[in-house]
């Protein structure tokens, strides 16, 4: 394929005035507009601005930053551990995973526990248990309303 090179001459002299338009224009960005900017007395931070703009800071340099250091794990034994992880996530997903594992002895368990405990419970008389439930009843009735 084969381009037209009247295109790219004409994009070509196209640029220089193109480019010198761009630069007077960002020109104008050259000031500061926060030297002139004017605080407002009456706003409640006034104070802490205009002490915040005339302190003279020490701002740190590319010769402050701090070296590597050198009691930290390489960055590969970084992916090796994720990996370590990986493999025993995968481990355990096979180990649990549905039909890998079934309940067996449960009755022995269940009369193992129940001896732990003291053995089974004694079954509460269905009397006792209904005029609970009536005395539960008399409490659970709203008060009469007031007389007016």
């Amino acid at each position: 394929m084969k381009a037209c090179v009247g295109l790219f001459v004409t994009a070509r002299r196209a640029g220089a005035p193109a480019a010198a338009a761009c630069a007077a224009f960002l020109g104008g960005c050259v000031g500061n507009p926060f030297d002139s900017a004017k605080i407002d007395p009456a706003s409640p931070i006034a104070t802490e601005v205009s002490r915040a703009s005339r302190a003279n800071t020490d701002f740190p340099s590319f010769s402050e930053i701090p070296a590597v250091p050198t009691d930290v794990r390489p960055l590969r034994l970084y992916g090796q551990s994720a990996r370590d992880i990986r493999s025993a996530q995968a481990d355990l997903e096979q180990k649990t995973a549905p039909s890998t594992w079934t309940l067996q002895n449960t009755d022995a368990f269940a009369s193992g526990a129940r001896s732990a405990v003291g053995g089974a419970d004694v079954p509460v008389d269905p009397q006792a248990t209904e005029a609970f439930a009536d005395q539960l009843r008399r409490r659970a009735t709203p008060p009469p309303s007031p007389s007016r």
